[in-house]
């Protein structure tokens, strides 16, 4: 009898026990699906729950040695955010660069126009041309920078553009006749348009998901913040001065940038996975656990390989064509939005209005602003989402250009009815900007890099650049024959207009990307709903 007692007992006993660990290996399973939501891994949750069946099936010593597995997964499976945040700070410092060739045409056209700046002359329609040279550059490089990209990687040609940067401004800095200067500017732009293609990839690969939205603003934060920055050595130095500072700037940004990793997901399609693990630890830490994302990085991999194209068949599956469509809409209602019109009036606007703000003081308020709401954009767009920050800021800009255009046609009919009304384009342009530089500035860019898949990602990302570069050129040598032709009012209004189609473009058509792997996203393109409604009722479990 005590024989069989503690044959029950001990039965009973292992019993609780494997019913303990059973409770375990279910609590393990959902802590682990929540991670794998988290890192925007489905082969981590697939992974774990296969464990979990073969550990309810297990023996009671199996089963203890799955949990124990189990359990190092999960307390290794701890992403570090901080290095991600610092590899995409030192790639935007190219964004930063960028900003300064953008900026560089505000400080200097009186000095440069007036004749104090170089030993040839310079009229207005020849500055117009400088301006106008570095929109061409940067449209001619987008997709010659897209094959360079696969091809040496997107560290090493964000490391090569330093070349050019240098090469610009020195043909700018000792520019001898009008000539070297729409040389130098052409040479100039393409390095910047480079970079605008280049940046948001490669940011967009090295983030997790739910930071992924904040990293990816970074690249048009620090193009606001290069636009400050040259606005604010313009006023203090002359144009040689200010052009060697910025000449200075490329430079520092290699040095930083060198130390940097490349992308996991590029060195995963070049079979050079020993570098994808140094790169994701450098990036998330040694205590993470890359199994699970390098699985997903190698099953996408070859899903690519066993599909692989050429860029024709590519360009014209459904997914890519509907990813495109959305670029390429984002970034035509993003230049026709009238930012370049209301930049170029600014200035005057802050004039007519009396306001005691001189022209350079206005510029350096302008930059200011931009700077600050480009900020805020990149706190905000992981919480409210890139719909959300595209149809607000849709919405604000469409009426604050309805209200300058008021302005101006009440002006053009008798300028005595304005007398009074100098607050209302002046409170107009600077809600346009703040709204600008929330949504419709940097939504654009950031998505790019996050709706094509990795095998067309860098040609299909250099159509969508050279789209918004080109028509940045064309909106820029034809405003004045749309004002000589509508007024300046009705040439607002139009502005006015195309924004409110671009509202019901991103209302209809442009999906939320918030919160999703860049997997996630091509499935939701795709139409395949189910896996990323699943990932988010994992995820809505914490």
């Amino acid at each position: 009898m005590s024989t069989a007692s503690y044959s029950n007992s001990s039965g009973d006993e292992a019993n609780k026990k494997a019913e303990a660990q059973n409770e375990e290996s279910s609590h393990l399973l959902e802590t682990n699906e929540t991670n794998g939501a988290k890192y925007g891994s489905r082969q981590a949750v697939k992974i774990v729950k296969a464990n979990a069946t073969e550990s309810a099936n297990a023996s009671p010593q199996d089963q203890e040695n799955l949990l124990g597995n189990m359990v190092h997964t999960s307390t290794e499976n701890k992403s570090r955010t901080l290095p991600q945040y610092v590899a995409a700070l030192a790639a935007a410092g190219g964004a930063f660069a960028a900003g300064t060739l953008l900026g560089w045409t505000s400080p200097s056209e009186n000095e440069i126009t007036e004749g104090d700046a170089y030993s040839f002359d310079v009229n207005d329609e020849q500055f117009s041309w400088i301006g106008a040279f570095m929109t061409l550059g940067a449209a001619v490089v987008c997709i010659p920078i897209g094959f360079l990209i696969n091809f040496i990687g997107r560290k090493w040609t964000m490391l090569l553009l330093v070349l050019p940067f240098v090469l610009g401004w020195a043909l700018l800095i000792w520019a001898q006749n009008v000539v070297m200067m729409y040389i130098a500017r052409f040479i100039l732009g393409i390095a910047g348009g480079a970079f605008c293609v280049t940046a948001p990839m490669y940011t967009g690969e090295i983030s997790q998901k739910d930071i992924r939205g904040t990293l990816g603003s970074f690249f048009q934060l620090m193009i606001t913040i290069g636009i400050l920055f040259v606005y604010g050595v313009g006023s203090g130095l002359n144009v040689f001065w200010m052009s060697i500072v910025c000449g200075l700037l490329p430079i520092i940004f290699g040095i930083i940038f060198f130390f940097m990793p490349e992308s996991p997901t590029y060195l995963v399609s070049k079979n050079r996975s020993e570098a994808a693990i140094k790169s994701i630890q450098w990036l998330r830490g040694k205590e993470y656990d890359y199994a699970p994302e390098m699985e997903e990085l190698h099953q996408i991999d070859r899903e690519i390989r066993e599909q692989e194209v050429n860029i024709w068949a590519a360009l014209t599956r459904p997914v890519t064509i509907k990813a495109m469509s959305i670029s390429l809409g984002l970034m035509f209602f993003q230049q026709v939005s009238g930012i370049n019109a209301v930049i170029f009036y600014s200035a005057g606007i802050f004039t007519a209005a009396k306001t005691g703000i001189n022209e350079s003081m206005s510029t350096i308020l302008i930059g200011v602003m931009q700077v600050v709401a480009t900020f805020v954009s990149t706190l905000v767009v992981d919480k409210l989402g890139r719909r959300i920050l595209l149809l607000a800021s849709g919405i604000v800009m469409a009426l604050s250009t309805t209200a300058i255009g008021v302005y101006f046609f009440l002006k053009d009919q008798n300028e005595s009815q304005v007398e009074n009304l100098g607050w209302l384009p002046v409170t107009s342009l600077c809600v346009f900007i703040i709204m600008f530089s929330i949504g419709f500035g940097p939504v654009p860019w950031l998505m790019m890099g996050e709706l094509f898949a990795t095998d067309i990602k860098g040609f299909a990302g250099s159509i969508a650049g050279t789209t918004n570069w080109v028509l940045a050129f064309i909106i820029t040598k034809t405003f004045k024959n749309l004002t000589d032709g509508l007024g300046t009012g009705g040439t607002f209004w139009l502005f006015a207009g195309l924004t409110v189609v671009g509202i019901v473009f991103v209302f209809f058509i442009v999906p939320e990307t918030k919160g999703k792997s860049l997997n996630e996203i091509q499935q939701e393109l795709a139409g395949n709903r189910s896996v990323v409604e699943q990932s988010n009722g994992v995820q809505s479990k914490k």
